[in-house]
Formats: C-alpha cells, sequence, structure tokens
C-alpha cells in the first residue's frame, strides 16, 4: 500500500477515540482486543483505561512519532501492511476485532475480513465502521454538480479510499463462511455520535425514510460461527 498520501494527513487523523464504536464492545475486563488501522493507539488506550479489555494490541500501516503506539498499556503493537504481512498474534486468538474506517483503504477488504476472522474465537466478534457512498451530500456532489473530487482532510471522498459501499454491500462483505453479519445501522443514531443530533432529528421528523442518505457511516458487527 501506497503512505505517500497519508504523509499529508493532519496529525489528528490518527488519533481520534470512536465513542460509538466502543459502546458496541460487551463489558467484559477479560477479553482481548486487536484493533487494525490503531492509529496512534488512543482508541486502545481509551479501552484499556475503561476496563472493557485484559489485553489490547494494534495493526497500523506507519511508525506515528509522539503517539502512543508504544505506551505500556497497550500489550502490542505491530507496524504493518495488513494485506502483505503476517499478523503476529495466533489463530483464534481475539475476542473482538475492529476495523474503524479501515477495510475502504483496502484493495481487496474482503481478503481482509476472511484473513482477519481467522484470528477470532469462535463466537467473537467482528466490529466495523465503513462510509457510506448514499449519503445525500455525496450524492448531491457527484449527481448535481458532477464532482467525484477527492479529498486528503478525509471524509467519504477520503483520498486514501480505494473501495466504496452501500449498507447492502457492507453487510455482504461481513457475512462470509465464517462470520454472520448481527448490526449494522447508522453510527449518528447512537447518542454517542454528537455531532450526529441534527440528522436524529431530521430522521425523525421524517419518519425514517430517509435514514440511508442521512448516514454518513455504518457501525456493522459480525460473529465468527461456532459450528
Amino acid at each position: 500500500m501506497n503512505t505517500g498520501y497519508y504523509s499529508e494527513k493532519d496529525k489528528q487523523y490518527f488519533s481520534f477515540i470512536r465513542p460509538d464504536v466502543i459502546s458496541l464492545l460487551p463489558a467484559n475486563p477479560q477479553q482481548k482486543i486487536l484493533e487494525v488501522g490503531a492509529g496512534g493507539g488512543n482508541m486502545l488506550l481509551q479501552i484499556k483505561e475503561s476496563g472493557l479489555a485484559g489485553e489490547v494490541m494494534g495493526i497500523e500501516l506507519m511508525r506515528i512519532p509522539g503517539s502512543a503506539q508504544d505506551n505500556k498499556m497497550i500489550d502490542k503493537f505491530q507496524v504493518a501492511d495488513i494485506e502483505k504481512d503476517t499478523i503476529d498474534a495466533k489463530e483464534e486468538y481475539f475476542d473482538i476485532i475492529i476495523c474503524a474506517d479501515v477495510l475502504e483503504h483496502l484493495t481487496d477488504p474482503w481478503m481482509i475480513v476472511d484473513k482477519l476472522s481467522r484470528y477470532l474465537k469462535p463466537g467473537g466478534l467482528f466490529i466495523a465502521s465503513i462510509p457510506n457512498i448514499r449519503e445525500w451530500k455525496t450524492l448531491f456532489q457527484i449527481i448535481f454538480k458532477g464532482d467525484f473530487r477527492y479529498r486528503k482532510e478525509g471524509g467519504i471522498l477520503d483520498k486514501t479510499h480505494v473501495r466504496f459501499f452501500c449498507k447492502q454491500n457492507i453487510k455482504e462483505l461481513l457475512t462470509t463462511g465464517s462470520l454472520t453479519a448481527e448490526y449494522c445501522k447508522p453510527n449518528f443514531l447512537l447518542k454517542e455520535v454528537r455531532d450526529g443530533r441534527k440528522r436524529r432529528i431530521l430522521n425523525r421528523f421524517t419518519l425514517g425514510l430517509f435514514t440511508d442518505f442521512l448516514t454518513v457511516q455504518y457501525l456493522c458487527v459480525a460473529r465468527k460461527k461456532t459450528g
């Protein structure tokens, strides 16, 4: 994977903590969690400090100087290209694997879902956050302005995105021979997403008819089959 465009990102891009993703974690202080695309490690620290995991591991494409990647509370941190490199862990080791805004950056996210699934325990959870190309502002820009411009600062048309999804495609991505998709909802519906308040109000007034168009990101959870 070409890391050049990532060097253009503001440092804050690698330090986001996702309370909406964290809200999906079971309250189990003993569970083992792997975060792929862990950035500077901030969310792993939050998870560990909140007592939501006994062991955490992160994987990120590059070393981020001055970040929490080397923080002692993070049990292991691997700098690797997930599409090329071997994961430094045993198979069926983790209770939860998190891919928060990661899969859309990959050339072959279908292969990576299968690859990561091997590191989940039977019954373990695969949690993903993926942008929705059907969001109305994005569609308006493409359809009515004829503008499919990529942006280096981020967003649905982030310059580093190489795959695009709607809700049904996300569910298909997380439905495999070893995974069953159990949950797939807009993240703006969660109270943890503070800047989603206006969209929640609009969604209520429109009786949920335009939910898919109001959705910037879908939060999805798949469970590894036990049989």
